[in-house]
């Protein structure tokens, strides 16, 4: 049987074409003759961008890692406790990361070579040194980040020196991926121009730094990093929140790093995604949902928890809420994708836009077993345009947007305790966007007041989850917070089974849920209260195991190589 051993191959091969995606010519080039010129440069330089190295934590894993979504009743390894070093995941993660890792280093290594010096300009130089150390920086990040200690390499190796490398204590990493973001954000532009291509500038190099420090604890690193890219005065709030997200929506000026797609060039979302979003009605699965745990956490418009409110309604749950919350879950009762979306069990018909005709509702548990187990469906970048192309979609991929940059620096300061008005404005930004009102129109949105700590930390906690639902960044903040242990070993629960639900809930107005789940000091519900009433359903129960704090080495690496030694647990 013919194993690869996928970080001795990355750091001894430059890669291969192995699929579309690849920008090389079909002949491929030998590492001697390649770089001959500035357009094979920047050809391997393309291929750094390749969608597959940029996946986020919730596109690894289309069952969801973390407690913002769920994919019907099934389980990912991570909430059910169940990670091995035979984890796809973990594996696809560290394949991929040393794979652009590998092929950054080969870059660099050949624009210092005497060969290129001569035929490229030092400027071009320079500026694809920085390019190509700003994505081995990501790469690392990504990995000391989920797997702690890893092997460290910035240079071209042989097989023999691949076999005989450990791992490097994860604060040596860190201080390398530092480096490389400064040198990238030295020499980067702030901006390109209209007519050429976007790639990486300086204020993505202070973005993704800012990142890795906050996810690392380093919060001063943090600030100020993500200061500086605030001050760069690059970017902008987009206006429009819910509009952000829809696939015609491009090269958004909130879009701090991002990659495009296009249906033309076969860079897409595919339709297994994109049905497992899309209403029974409309002819999807309605598969993949937000959890009730994510639909509680968005706050009323008075600012207050749903436990805290007075505005909050359990029979009118969407009403006075954020609108960040109807822009991300479909409200029920509306219009969305040609019909009026209406999982309640009574609703056993719903009208069809289109004809405005009464039909047998597909969304509802009474008609189709495999309708939402809560209720609850995606809305954010949803809209009729997924019906076309075959369910086919073409959003442009953010990696990191202005408003995380905003939050991280009012994150970092935070827990420094260097709480002033920077701090506040950097939330009230975010927060009033979604209203849209200017951040000055302090009666208009529930604008956040207060300098404690404490409270702003439960408050910063529940803006970032408001603020990213569906965006793949949910899982590293529980981990970071130390509370994946809480919320990842509580249960999903949904609604009772159509049967049940009509035997045991007296008040047909609460179908959906019947009360209202406490919230925590970390802004999480729970549902410890309502389930004991027996009037909600304990979907799946969760196991989280807190040796996957750090995820395991693949088994591959440490086979082949005895120097590379597993985490704790695995």
């Amino acid at each position: 049987m013919k194993k690869i051993f996928y970080l001795a191959a990355s750091l001894l091969l430059f890669g291969s074409c192995q699929n579309s995606l690849d920008l090389y010519p079909l002949a491929q080039p030998s590492a001697e003759t390649w770089y001959s010129n500035e357009t094979e440069i920047q050809l391997a330089l393309n291929d750094l961008y390749r969608p597959d190295f940029w996946t986020q934590d919730e596109d690894l894993d289309a069952n969801y890692l973390s407690d913002d979504g769920f994919y019907r009743q099934a389980l990912t390894p991570i909430k059910a406790g169940t990670t091995t070093s035979q984890w796809a995941t973990s594996t696809s993660l560290w394949q991929n990361s040393y794979k652009t890792i590998a092929r950054a280093n080969k870059i660099i290594a050949a624009l210092n070579s005497d060969q290129t010096k001569a035929k490229v300009l030092a400027a071009k130089i320079e500026l694809y040194l920085a390019e190509a150390r700003f994505h081995r920086a990501a790469q690392y990040a990504r990995l000391i980040t989920h797997f702690g200690d890893v092997v460290y390499t910035d240079g071209v190796v042989s097989i023999e020196e691949a076999y005989t490398k450990g791992r490097t204590d994860k604060k040596i990493v860190l201080a390398k991926a530092y480096e490389d973001f400064d040198a990238a954000a030295k020499s980067l532009p702030t901006t390109y121009a209209t007519s050429v291509v976007k790639r990486v500038t300086k204020g993505a190099a202070y973005a993704l730094k800012a990142r890795l420090a906050l996810y690392m604890s380093d919060f001063k690193t943090a600030a100020e990093a993500a200061k500086a890219c605030i001050d760069l005065k690059a970017f902008t709030l987009h206006s429009d929140y819910a509009n952000l997200f829809l696939q015609t929506t491009k090269n958004s000026p909130e879009t701090v790093f991002g990659l495009p797609r296009s249906i033309a060039l076969k860079v897409i979302v595919g339709t297994g995604m994109v049905s497992d979003r899309i209403t029974r009605n409309a002819g999807g699965f309605g598969a993949a949902n937000p959890t009730w745990d994510l639909f509680c956490s968005y706050l009323c418009t008075d600012g207050q928890t749903i436990d805290k409110s007075p505005l909050y309604d359990p029979r009118n749950p969407f009403k006075n809420r954020d609108p960040r919350c109807t822009a991300t879950i479909v409200e029920f009762g509306i219009p969305f994708l040609g019909f009026i979306y209406d999982p309640n069990p009574t609703a056993l018909t719903v009208t069809r836009l289109s004809t405005n005709t009464k039909v047998t509702n597909n969304d509802n548990r009474v008609n189709a077993q495999f309708a939402s187990f809560n209720g609850l469906l995606w809305k954010k970048g949803i809209d009729d345009t997924w019906l076309l192309n075959g369910k086919t979609i073409e959003p442009d991929q953010i990696i990191i947007r202005y408003a995380d940059v905003l939050l991280i620096y009012a994150e970092a300061k935070t827990e420094l305790n260097e709480i002033d008005q920077t701090v506040l404005d950097a939330i009230n930004a975010v927060r009033a966007r979604a209203y849209k009102v200017a951040v000055t129109a302090t009666t208009s949105y529930p604008s956040v007041t207060t300098k404690n700590q404490a409270e702003l930390r439960k408050l910063i906690r529940i803006e970032r989850r408001m603020e990213f639902a569906s965006e793949g960044l949910r899982y590293m903040d529980i981990v970071r917070w130390k509370i994946a242990g809480k919320v990842l070993n509580r249960p999903i629960y949904g609604m009772l089974d159509p049967t049940d639900l009509k035997a045991k809930v007296v008040d047909k107005n609460l179908w959906f849920f019947p009360g209202i789940p406490t919230i925590d000091e970390d802004g999480t519900p729970d549902f410890k209260a309502m389930e004991a009433t027996g009037l909600i359903k304990n979907l799946v129960p969760t196991a989280w195991n807190d040796r996957q704090y750090l995820w395991p080495i693949p088994t591959a690496e440490i086979q082949i190589n005895p120097n590379i030694t597993q985490n704790p647990g695995y």
